[in-house]
């Protein structure tokens, strides 16, 4: 699975992981920086808590007896993956936002589908659901969580974390073209359109915008984010 992997993440990786411990060794050395260091680690961990409370208080926790066919679809695709668990996964309302997200805490893995994402994958069938998920499984199998802690402090820097994140997401894009290619474009479209629309896209046209749509403020935005821009992402699969 290494050939799905974007050879920009590895890059940014080591680059953000070297500047990360130069940043962690000087707060170390320096006396005034360790009390830094910890109030930040204790403020993140806090806020990361109240979160994952929020999530297990009111989330709807799959299971074999809580939508139990996207449950074991699930587990089929972290087994192939080659995880040794299947991440707890929760589905999330969360106002109309369209959004599906991987996170960890305290060693445990958790993926997160709001519930209009999941509304819509789930009318539209198993393909467009699998591969969201297998999109976040994959930002497990490549351990973005497990390393996060690492480069924190670099990827406050302007533009290289976001890179970075950019990096990542094209190749868990591949992750889950590759274990569902029917399911990629209409999983990237839903993102897109919404919740009705994206049945009425030409996704062809949609995907040349990323040729013709040019210029330094759609360069700009993008480089700013820490996802590619969905035209570029949807061009990057070669469907």
């Amino acid at each position: 699975m290494e050939s799905l992997v974007n050879p920009r993440e590895k890059i940014y990786f080591f680059i953000l992981a070297a500047i990360s411990l130069l940043i962690y060794l000087s707060l170390i050395i320096s006396i005034v920086g360790i009390p830094y260091l910890v109030a930040g680690l204790i403020i993140s961990l806090f806020a990361h808590g109240i979160f994952i409370g929020h999530l297990r208080g009111n989330g709807i926790r799959l299971s074999e007896n809580q939508f139990p066919e996207v449950y074991r679809l699930t587990a089929e695709y972290a087994r192939r993956m080659g995880l040794d668990h299947v991440p707890a996964i929760y589905i999330l309302q969360a106002g109309g936002l369209l959004n599906a997200f991987a996170t960890r805490f305290f060693g445990r893995d958790f993926v997160v589908i709001y519930s209009d994402v999941f509304e819509i994958a789930y009318e539209e069938g198993e393909p467009a659901l699998a591969f969201i998920i297998c999109h976040e499984l994959a930002h497990i199998k490549r351990k973005h969580l497990t390393w996060s802690w690492l480069l924190s402090p670099a990827m406050l820097i302007p533009f290289l974390g976001a890179a970075y994140s950019r990096a990542c997401e094209y190749t868990c894009d591949r992750f889950g073209a590759y274990f569902r290619p029917d399911g990629a474009v209409s999983g990237l479209l839903i993102l897109a359109a919404g919740k009705k629309l994206y049945r009425n896209v030409n996704a062809q046209e949609f995907r040349n915008q990323a040729d013709n749509e040019r210029g330094f403020w759609i360069w700009f935005s993008e480089v700013l984010s820490t996802h590619p821009n969905l035209p570029k992402r949807i061009k990057a699969l070669n469907l």
